[in-house]
Parts: structure tokens; C-alpha cells; sequence
């Protein structure tokens, strides 16, 4: 029991520690520090400890030793899950997905660096390396919230298997991913082609000469928009539900979460996204995805006769 409390307390340790790396390396995308360490993987420019290293280097290289703890922190607790939960525990499988999703993280990242997707690279795939990237951190960070809460439980808990729970809450996942990935490329188009005041940038968002990037960054306000409906309805659909107390104080934080995350995107555009703001925006869509991850792993299957969204 209480080894299994220690791991609980771990492994909710380990997803604050990697909400805070993955901030970092939104940091080192905003600030154009990709190549600080050249295009070299895992090594610095050549060596392991660089010496008189430049600000980007230090950005880069903090990120790199930060995201390496990760996956040592994470390694370690999927072989602390094998040892404390018994064969068949949901929390196995749950640290079992976290070491994998950390792994392909740690590699995606390797190929932004030796392909050169990074610092002030305008090129179309990026683009498409930003959303593998987007991607895969939020199912990282899904795994590693199932992991803290599954350790709590003694029979550990799982996805929701009931048919309209999952269509729910899984078009929701979709939902957030696809904002989250318009808003990735939205703010690489910040970080490249920033605007030199509000109508500029608008201008710019509209003009058919301008990078796709641009253009493209016009659609995430609506992307966002119409995704954040959806996750509104589903968060006064679980409201309506006679659930517990636990359940509905999750909807109403995934629902604050989505005005709060509405209204700092409207300021981050007028504000010209500085730095803090887009990593201000960035928390705030980690904290909504890890509440609607808590919200599918405590909502239990409706009665027979209920569907989703009555009372």
C-alpha cells in the first residue's frame, strides 16, 4: 500500500516536471534556440558540455538535459510499476504507454534538430513536424495522468468503455488536437513572420502573397472557436448528468478552462504574442487536455435507459 502511494505521488510529480519541459520547449521555439546546438543529436555542437556556450545554446542545451531526466524519471517508473502493481493493473499499461509516447517524444525531437526544422526555418514541414510534435505531447501527457490516477485506485481505472462515453469524450480528444495543431502552426507563424502592429498582422493573415503560415494562422480563432462549442457542450452534458461531485467539479473547470483559454488567445493576438503570452496560452491548453483526460477516467457508463447529456 504504501509503495503503491509513493508511486501515486511520483508519477503526479513526473507529469508537473514534464508540463514544465514541455513549456521549456516552447521557450526554445519562440526564442529561435533550435540550433543552438547546431545540428548535432544528442551531443552540442560536437561535445557534450559546450564551452562559453551562446544564450540559444543554453535555451537548447537546458531543454535537452530537462527532456533526458524526463525519460530517465519515466523509465524508472514503469519499472516501479512492473514491481508494486500486479499483472494485469491498468497502471502497467498506463506507464507502459507513458515510457513509449516519451521515447517517440525524445525522437521526434532528435528529428527536428538533424533535419533542421528548427529556429527560423520557413519550410512546409515543418509544419508537419510541429503536429507530430503537438500530437504526441499530448498523448504523452494523457498517459502520464492516467498513470498518476490509475496508481491511486486499487484496481486501477480505465478509458471509459461504454459506447457514448467514448465517442464523447474521444471526439473531444480529436477536437483538441486538431486546435492545438492549428494553433502550433499559428504560432510558428508568430515566432517567424512576427507583425509590426495589429493591422499589419491582420493584413498580412489575408494577403494571398503572404507565407502559408500566415495565412493559415487566420483559421485557428476559428478552429478554436468551434472546437471550444464542443468541449463546452461536453462539459455541461456531464453537468446534466446525475454524477458525483468529483465529475461535475471537473466540468466546470474543463468549461472555465475553455473561457479562460478563449480570452487569453483573443489578448495574445492583440498583444502580437509575446513569448510569456503564447507560453501562457500553451498551459492552459496542457491544463483543459489533462482535465478532460481526468473527466473520461472518472466518469462512469450511464444507466441502461440514459444517454449523454440528460438528466
Amino acid at each position: 500500500m504504501r509503495s503503491s502511494k509513493r508511486f501515486a505521488v511520483a508519477a503526479s510529480a513526473l507529469l508537473v516536471y514534464t508540463i514544465a519541459v514541455v513549456l521549456w520547449g516552447a521557450l526554445v521555439r519562440a526564442s529561435l534556440s533550435g540550433d543552438g546546438c547546431g545540428d548535432h543529436w544528442p551531443l552540442c555542437n560536437g561535445v557534450a558540455l559546450p564551452v562559453d556556450p551562446s544564450t540559444k545554446t543554453l535555451v537548447e542545451l537546458t531543454h535537452r538535459v530537462t527532456s533526458g531526466l524526463c525519460w530517465i524519471w519515466t523509465a524508472i517508473m514503469w519499472f516501479a510499476a512492473l514491481r508494486v502493481f500486479p499483472r494485469g493493473h491498468a497502471t502497467r499499461s498506463a506507464a507502459g504507454w507513458s515510457l513509449f509516447f516519451m521515447t517517440t517524444e525524445a525522437l521526434v525531437g532528435a528529428g527536428l534538430v538533424l533535419f533542421r526544422m528548427v529556429a527560423d526555418n520557413p519550410s512546409t514541414a515543418r509544419a508537419a513536424w510541429m503536429a507530430a510534435h503537438l500530437i504526441n505531447t499530448f498523448l504523452l501527457l494523457a498517459a502520464l495522468t492516467w498513470m498518476a490516477v490509475s496508481a491511486r485506485q486499487h484496481d486501477g481505472v480505465r478509458f471509459p468503455g461504454d459506447s457514448w462515453l467514448r465517442r464523447a469524450f474521444g471526439g473531444a480528444a480529436l477536437t483538441m488536437l486538431f486546435v492545438g495543431v492549428s494553433g502550433a502552426v499559428a504560432a510558428l507563424g508568430d515566432t517567424l513572420f512576427p507583425a509590426s502592429n495589429l493591422v499589419d498582422g491582420i493584413v498580412d493573415d489575408f494577403s494571398p502573397s503572404s507565407h502559408v503560415f500566415l495565412r493559415l494562422r487566420l483559421w485557428h480563432p476559428v478552429i478554436a472557436v468551434l472546437g471550444s462549442g464542443y468541449l463546452m457542450w461536453l462539459a455541461a452534458a456531464m453537468l446534466r448528468r446525475e454524477s458525483g461531485g468529483h465529475i461535475r467539479k471537473l466540468g466546470l473547470t474543463l468549461g472555465s478552462l475553455v473561457v479562460l483559454q478563449i480570452a487569453v488567445g483573443l489578448l495574445n493576438v492583440g498583444l502580437l504574442a509575446p513569448i510569456w503570452m503564447q507560453l501562457l496560452h500553451l498551459l492552459i491548453a496542457d491544463a483543459s487536455w489533462i482535465v478532460l483526460v481526468l473527466l473520461a477516467l472518472s466518469s462512469p457508463p450511464p444507466a441502461p435507459s440514459a444517454t449523454l447529456g440528460t438528466s
